[in-house]
């Protein structure tokens, strides 16, 4: 075997981190103080390579949680195309989008539920006196939370509103467009609405509160909203914004960059490692062991199991998705029952409580010019990930 010099293989090494070649091995000793085999993940590592390749997004980042440590990690292709060809990198930051939703607004809900500030079906006007109006007075907290308030999907974009209180104007002015309960209708404008709940609940704006009783018990310090100067090198760029501006840093969503960056829907930024701690404490406290997850275990196993209004064919929990359309990430392996959620830049997480595991997909698929698609990407990667650590027959 020939080898080559120090600089030689710096190089090589250079190289294939920008052409997409580099895997990381696990990163975490095994919990219980002993090593079991580590799962084969070559189909899910050469189905990310064909990603890349195919162009469905630029780069990717993979982490695969399993029996309480990290069994996987990959990274392959680019974090920027343009206007600098830069390789994705472990530590690369993502506009996560709509996880969102589950990973901060939800919880921040549900902390001031567990204090008993209000009941999840309360009218939201019970608290929000403003948002009766258009024949909003029947949807409650728990409609919100599960995408069946009959609300539609966002804000009108039509023309160029700017700022927070205009966004709160047009949210208590929007009209439904079916009655509560009635059926599911995936809705910005619901968690839009519940940030604005958190805000008047708590006192707080939604990136402070998240900052000071979400992120920092988790000991997420490469996370948050509005992220500064000095991580925008590390931070994955999406795409253009109507000004011909490459966003980098600045939220995707229209409505969330409209509302100053900061909304109930999207906007916060994280890395592969803070999701990797985010998901192993919510399965740590969903299964009663030790964690640093700010919720109790009753409460996050009322969030992660069916809370749809009865009779709803979708399958929702409180912020997660279970089972609907837009469950490609649970793959054809993992049972329903385990869940999940996307976020419109790329990104996905799918957890698993019965096999305690879970499978992260960082990409930005809008970069450079917004017409990457990971959609069957996150169900391959889920199912090739079943299969590698249940085996064929699951479980």
């Amino acid at each position: 075997m020939h080898v080559f010099p120090a600089a030689t293989r710096l190089r090589r090494r250079h190289v294939l981190m920008l052409t997409g070649a580099a895997t990381l091995a696990a990163c975490a000793p095994h919990a219980h103080g002993h090593h079991a085999p580590a799962p084969d993940m070559r189909a899910v590592d050469r189905r990310l390579r064909q990603a890349v390749t195919r162009g469905e997004a630029p780069g990717v980042v993979c982490a695969i949680g399993h029996d309480r440590q990290v069994v996987h990690r990959a990274v392959y292709g680019r974090r920027a195309v343009t206007p600098t060809a830069q390789a994705m990198t472990w530590d690369t930051m993502f506009d996560m989008a709509s996880l969102t939703k589950p990973t901060i607004t939800a919880p921040a809900v549900m902390q001031l539920w567990e204090r008993g500030l209000f009941g999840l079906d309360d009218p939201v006007a019970r608290y929000l006196p403003q948002f009766a109006a258009a024949g909003k007075a029947g949807i409650t907290i728990r409609h919100l939370l599960t995408h069946y308030s009959g609300l539609p999907p966002d804000l009108d974009l039509a023309h160029a509103w700017q700022g927070r209180n205009t966004a709160f104007r047009l949210t208590m002015e929007t009209a439904p467009t079916q009655p509560p309960g009635s059926g599911f209708i995936y809705s910005d404008i619901n968690f839009i609405t519940l940030g604005f709940l958190v805000e008047k609940l708590s006192g707080l704006t939604l990136d402070a509160y998240a900052r000071r009783f979400i992120l920092t018990p988790l000991g997420m310090r490469q996370s948050g909203f509005l992220p500064p100067d000095e991580w925008s090198a590390r931070i994955a760029p999406t795409q253009p914004d109507e000004n011909g501006h490459m966003l980098r840093g600045q939220v995707h969503d229209p409505s969330a960059r409209r509302m100053g960056g900061v909304a109930g829907h999207a906007g916060l930024f994280s890395t592969a490692q803070d999701m990797c701690v985010y998901a192993q404490a919510l399965l740590d406290r969903r299964a009663g062991r030790p964690s640093t997850y700010p919720l109790q275990a009753r409460t996050l196993m009322l969030m992660t199991t069916a809370q749809q209004p009865r009779g709803g064919a979708d399958l929702r929990g409180l912020g997660w998705d279970i089972a609907t359309h837009y469950s490609s990430p649970r793959g054809d392996r993992f049972p329903v029952g385990s869940f999940g959620h996307t976020g419109f830049t790329g990104t996905s997480l799918w957890l698993d409580p019965g096999s305690d595991s879970y499978v992260l997909i960082l990409t930005s698929r809008l970069h450079p010019d917004g017409h990457g698609n990971v959609v069957r990407l996150r169900h391959d990667v889920a199912t090739a990930a079943a299969l590698a650590l249940l085996g064929p027959a699951g479980g």
